[in-house]
């Protein structure tokens, strides 16, 4: 069967936990046999009577409430007690439960949690005379609640009955600023983020060094061309200097032969070498482009 109330103990602390229904009936037998879950007062006091001398109790609490009463003299019990109390909301404290929450002293809510305050209800038949009892005992019900509420928030008694008349569900930010709470405790998770500017700029990051490793191996490129070798001067075969001007126009020549365009052929070489060129030319202005974009986009 699953426990919504636990307690453990360490040498100086204790936790309970109250998972579900603040009942009277809490640990007595249904009409199967079983145990009823819940949390009663008369539970929660054995159970602080048992734990001993602790110097903190911490209450996690995760529940839609239940009878004002048994939520009531809890919340007195754990008031009472001479450890100091941080209360925790683990996911819901509605109703009584809020009320619970408030004995702490410490009152953390998660931010994913919330608290839901309302006024006091019932279910009730008889006569008129009944009936309006009913009522008027419900206010002062009710204002007990409010006396708990104001005892831990900044909000006056006309602001809290308002909240409680419009049955309202309170965020942690808002819990902090009414003064319910005395603290956010943050979900810590390891879990892929979801923020679309981190992920562009981390894009743009590894693009942007991409375009500068490519920028700077080009400079290298230009940088590092060999020289050309100086050719020892041509002698004859008697070990003489052979004239530089005859060497230089059958040199001159033979370049002019190869080079010239055969018959059939066009010059198709210089149109490629200047498609080249162009291309060169259209994808450093591209890489550019994209690097003052990236540097933009970057700024956002």
């Amino acid at each position: 069967m699953k426990k919504y109330f636990s307690m453990e103990k360490t040498d100086n602390e204790a936790t309970i936990n109250i998972f579900g229904d603040i009942t009277s009936y809490a640990g007595k037998k249904d009409f199967f046999g079983d145990e009823i879950d819940g949390m009663s007062a008369d539970k929660l006091s054995k159970q602080l009577e048992e734990m001993g001398d602790v110097e903190k109790i911490n209450v996690y609490i995760n529940s839609y409430g239940g009878e004002v009463a048994e939520g009531l003299a809890i919340y007195n019990a754990l008031r009472r007690h001479k450890a100091k109390v941080a209360t925790y909301v683990s996911g819901f404290a509605c109703s009584i439960a809020s009320v619970i929450f408030m004995a702490g002293d410490e009152r953390i809510m998660s931010d994913s949690s919330l608290l839901m305050i309302h006024n006091a209800w019932t279910i009730a038949d008889g006569n008129a005379e009944q009936l309006r009892k009913c009522a008027d005992d419900l206010e002062k019900i009710t204002a007990a609640s409010v006396t708990a509420y104001k005892a831990h928030s900044n909000l006056s008694e006309e602001e809290i009955k308002a909240l409680m008349d419009a049955e309202s569900w309170i965020l942690p930010e808002e819990a902090i600023e009414y003064g319910f709470a005395t603290s956010i405790e943050k979900a810590k998770t390891k879990n892929a983020s979801q923020n679309a500017k981190k992920g562009l700029l981390g894009i743009v990051k590894a693009y942007r060094e991409k375009l500068n490793a490519m920028q700077k191996d080009e400079e290298t490129d230009g940088e590092t061309g060999e020289n050309d070798e100086e050719k020892p001067p041509k002698t004859d075969d008697d070990g003489e200097k052979k004239p530089e001007t005859d060497d230089k126009a059958n040199e001159n020549a033979e370049n002019t032969a190869e080079t010239a365009p055969k018959s059939g052929e066009t010059d198709e070489g210089e149109e490629t070498d200047g498609e080249e060129e162009n291309g060169e030319k259209n994808g450093k202005k591209t890489a550019e482009w994209l690097s003052g974009f990236f540097n933009a986009i970057s700024k956002i």
